[in-house]
Order: structure tokens, then sequence, then C-alpha cells
């Protein structure tokens, strides 16, 4: 099922989002063969909504090919608001931890090759340490400043494609929206 094209369908059916007083604290979802989950990580690895101040937390997106045949895809779902954080009371722009993508040198095709069964998951926290980088393609090169007491939101529109067979594949039209807290 693909959602490109979806005008028929209400608003409310293309936007999978979760608040700190939701039963779950990830957003998972299969469409066409392809799981996505969308969720941030406390310092501990796990799925959560709420932190501490001064606690660093970790962006994580993962898709996994649950076909039988391998994928090709290309980043197009990484756009400029991948993982961009605004505060909720006044949509004030955060920015995002992630400053490039690719910036390594290579002559190798931009694109991820995932074989049936496998799962590609990007991590990116908000603030660079030496233990905390972020999962290439992604890169970081400079870090953020912790984020003060508040209510904050994180979302991007998917826009995921991939190749399969030789056939090119949308997913998109779909929005993940992460509300979180800072006490």
């Amino acid at each position: 099922m693909s959602l490109m094209g979806a005008g028929c369908e209400k608003d409310e059916e293309l936007l999978r989002e979760i608040y700190p007083d939701s039963k779950t604290s990830a957003i998972q979802i299969e469409l066409d063969g392809i799981e996505f989950k969308f969720c941030l990580l406390n310092e501990k690895g796990e799925p959560g909504t709420v932190f501490n101040q001064g606690e660093n937390f970790t962006f994580y997106f993962s898709f996994s090919n649950n076909m039988k045949d391998p994928i090709i895809v290309t980043t197009e779902f990484i756009s400029s608001d991948f993982f961009r954080v605004y505060r909720s009371l006044d949509n004030n722009d955060m920015g995002k931890p992630w400053t490039g993508v690719w910036c390594n040198y290579s002559l190798a095709p931009q694109e991820i090759n995932l074989a049936p069964s496998n799962i590609k998951q990007l991590f990116c926290p908000w603030i660079l340490t030496q233990d905390n980088t972020p999962e290439y393609p992604l890169c970081m090169s400079e870090s953020k400043d912790y984020l003060a007491k508040g209510k904050y939101e994180t979302s991007f529109n998917l826009d995921f494609h991939f190749t399969m067979n030789g056939k090119k594949n949308i997913i998109n039209g779909l929005i993940f929206k992460i509300n979180f807290e800072i006490k």
C-alpha cells in the first residue's frame, strides 16, 4: 500500500504521533513490506518521551526489509526536518543534531542496500560525545547545547524511495511526530 496520492484519506490517518503520556514510546508501522520505527532513546538506550534536564537523548529511525528480495534505498527520507526539534510553546526551531549526510569522501554509491529480513538503524545523539556518535550516513561536526526544561516535538514527512528487482517504489505522505518533554 503506497500512501502516494492518498488524498481521500483523512489527515489523522497519515499522522503517527506519540506524546509523553502515550502508552507507547515508539512509532512502528509496516507499509509495502518495509517496517519503520521512530523513537527517542534515553542514555540507557531505552525508548522514551520524558528526559531529565542535562540528559542526552538519541534519535532512532530504522527500516526493515520484510520482503523476499533485496532492496536499494536512497536517502530522500533524510530531509532538512529529519530529527529537527521545535519547542512546542512557540514553535521555535531548536535545530537538528546532524550536520550532513554522506560526509566522508567516498566513490561508493550513496544508497543503502538491504537484504531480506535485514534492518538499517540510524542513530543520532542530540549531544555528540566520544561514545555516542551518529550512524553513517549521518554525521555531526558540532554538538548542540542541552535542551532547557520544556515541551518539544520532532517530526518529519516520510519520503522513502527504494528499488526492488529494478522497479522503483515510493512510500510517502506519512508523518512521524514525537512530542517529548525535558523535566
